[in-house]
């Protein structure tokens, strides 16, 4: 017998019977921000050939899906390109999210193709510049756009900066229940006596 559950195995747990946390009112889902942009992220995506996954990370590590965010040096928008980026890319609006999100994965292509598929090197020039890349002939030595790269290619493969593959681990009892977990197995040394 195979058993999978989300539940806790506690003897203290008591369900809930007569309806869910949502529809009582005591659990209140929003939308999360990925989903707000869904359509925009997957029209941009599909029109550039950019993977979505790929632009809701940039979109995480420069705006945290803020679409009136603007940074110190000046970028603007949930994919926060710069006024003069903007400007030749053809932005009305820097923060219409569908206008730069298309122009953000635009830009992002257009550096893919630059640097020939290399997505580190296309994701530091998105974030330092064409230039720096080209000048240093790899990712530039800031310690921002390192991070930057590391962050949005964790979050690109993994869907989040704490995710990184785990082991499920395979427990089998006595009466032939099989539990798959995440936990470790407990092991428990014996001193020697």
């Amino acid at each position: 017998m195979v058993h999978l559950t989300n539940a806790p195995t506690d003897v203290r747990y008591q369900r809930q019977p007569q309806s869910s946390g949502t529809a009582s009112g005591w659990l209140a889902l929003r939308e999360s921000a990925p989903a707000r942009y869904a359509a925009e992220i997957q029209a941009a995506s599909e029109q550039h050939g950019v993977d979505g996954r790929l632009v809701e990370a940039v979109i995480r590590v420069e705006s945290a899906f803020n679409p009136r965010a603007v940074s110190r040096k000046g970028a603007q928008g949930l994919m926060q390109l710069m006024p003069k980026t903007a400007a030749h890319l053809g932005i009305q609006n820097p923060f219409s999210p569908r206008e730069n999100i298309e122009a953000g994965v635009h830009h992002l292509r257009q550096l893919m193709e630059r640097y020939g598929g290399n997505l580190p090197l296309a994701l530091a020039a998105y974030n330092a510049g064409a230039q720096a890349v080209d000048w240093y002939r790899g990712i530039p030595p800031y310690p921002e756009t390192r991070q930057y790269v590391q962050r949005v290619l964790k979050l690109y493969r993994f869907g989040s900066e704490a995710a990184a593959p785990q082991s499920i681990y395979r427990y089998e009892d006595e009466a032939g229940t099989v539990t798959y977990t995440n936990i470790p197995p407990v092991v428990i040394r014996r001193s020697p006596r």
